[in-house]
């Protein structure tokens, strides 16, 4: 994984489909299920940390592009 599409269809995979309709809602969303789906055991730690790391990335990036505006 390496983009926020690349999480997007990683949790896929687990029948999580996110589109809140303002992108830093989505990337919220998306860290909740992705902690959702980590305590319930069904993914590697490795998959949910790079996942995270990504989100969290995303999410500056955002807020970021908020505080210009």
């Amino acid at each position: 994984m390496k983009t926020l599409y690349d999480v997007q269809q990683f949790l896929e995979k687990y029948g999580v489909l996110v589109h809140v309709g303002k992108r830093i809602w989505d990337i919220e969303l998306m860290a909740i299920e992705l902690d959702n789906i980590n305590h319930s055991g069904l993914i590697d730690k490795h998959d949910y940390l790079v996942a995270k790391l990504i989100l969290q990335h995303e999410h500056e990036i955002e807020e970021r592009k908020e505080k210009r505006s």
